[in-house]
Order: C-alpha cells, then sequence, then structure tokens
C-alpha cells in the first residue's frame, strides 16, 4: 500500500484517519493542504474516484467567500481557483495508488489491500 493522506493539522477528522493507519501498522504520506495542496492531476484523479469536482469541495467551510465565488464562475475556471485555496477541499483525502476516498471512511480503507 502507498498510502498518501492530504488533510490539515487542525483537522479532526484527518487526525481520525491518520490514527487508523497507524494503529493497523500502515506507514502513510502526510501532505499539509495549508503548506503544499494537491496537483491538478492529484485533484482530477480523486474527484474523478468520488463523482466530480462538486464533492470535492467542502461547501460548509469558513472561507465562505471562495465558497460563493467557486460556485459561480464559469466551470473551466473552478479547478484553478479551487487549487489556489486548498483550504475549501474536503479532507482528509486519502489515496492509495488509484483508489481515493474524501473524508473519514475506515470502512473503505479496511477493504485495500
Amino acid at each position: 500500500m502507498n498510502i498518501q493522506i492530504f488533510g490539515t493539522r487542525k483537522c479532526n477528522e484527518t487526525k481520525k484517519a491518520e490514527r487508523f493507519f497507524k494503529e493497523r501498522g500502515i506507514k502513510f504520506q502526510f501532505i499539509d493542504m495549508k503548506e503544499k495542496g494537491m496537483s491538478k492531476g492529484e485533484f482530477n484523479s480523486v474527484a474523478q474516484n468520488n463523482g466530480g469536482l462538486e464533492n470535492m469541495i467542502n461547501w460548509e467551510g469558513k472561507d465562505q467567500d471562495t465558497l460563493a465565488l467557486i460556485k459561480y464562475i464559469a466551470d473551466e475556471d473552478k479547478l484553478e481557483k479551487i487549487l489556489e485555496n486548498p483550504g475549501v477541499i474536503k479532507t482528509p483525502v486519502v489515496r492509495n495508488g488509484k483508489q481515493s476516498t474524501i473524508g473519514y471512511q475506515p470502512d473503505v480503507w479496511k477493504g485495500w489491500s
């Protein structure tokens, strides 16, 4: 397994995901969304596996101004605006090769091998 956890240090769901893999002795790489964010390819891959761009966004997030902008700008501009503001992406994003999840989903992770 090649686990990557994209999240933030303050996110409780991200902390729970880290604990899930630690408890099972599974190594993972943590990527802090505040420092690095996701590449376009990573984002598109996860979005494709999880029902599209709209599902990747935390619509209840703190940055309501940016969220409103994302909601109403042209579709072709949305991806760029999201990648510029990784704080609007739902966390944790957990990747295992081509498989991925958004949010805390231990039932899915248990099926990964």
